[in-house]
């Protein structure tokens, strides 16, 4: 996971400040994934990890609905740009999905006090392979959205 981000940045930094701080919020929510030994089953995640992944994950998701969608829509939009609006208007929905798991997860485990409950470990796997589908798809957003308005505007 941490690698995919790592490439997200390399493909994509710089070329939007808004882009490039959620590009790192994202990085630092994969950290803190990575912090709750999610892959060594016989170790619960510490009451003080889950809590701060709870945090950076909501802080991660609401940026992406409340700022980076919007500005992605808005430049496909400014640029008429009818298969990017139809891509955000298909993906979109999915990247909803996720986010209400997430939002969720966040609402149960905020204050830690899930961090023994039975499940956790298999639930934060899940929780784990939503979010990788979901930094592909927001990867394809940036991808076409920003990337293309881009080079239309450096050609323009």
């Amino acid at each position: 996971m941490l690698e995919s981000c790592r490439n997200a940045q390399e493909r994509w930094g710089g070329v939007h400040l808004l882009i490039d701080r959620w590009l790192q919020e994202r990085h630092e929510l994969i950290q803190a994934f990575d912090g709750l030994h999610v892959h060594e089953a016989s170790e619960a995640a510490s009451r003080d990890a889950l809590q701060t992944f709870c945090e950076i994950l909501l802080d991660y998701v609401s940026a992406g609905h409340f700022e980076v969608y919007e500005q992605l829509v808005r430049e496909a939009e400014a640029f008429g740009d009818a298969r990017g609006i139809e891509l955000a208007r298909q993906i979109y929905p999915r990247i909803q999905s996720i986010t209400e798991v997430a939002v969720a997860f966040n609402d149960r485990c905020v204050d830690g006090d899930c961090h023994d409950s039975p499940g956790l470990v298999e639930e934060l796997r899940r929780l784990g392979q939503l979010l990788q589908e979901r930094f592909e798809l927001e990867d394809c957003l940036i991808e076409v959205l920003h990337n293309a308005h881009q080079q239309s505007a450096a050609t323009a």
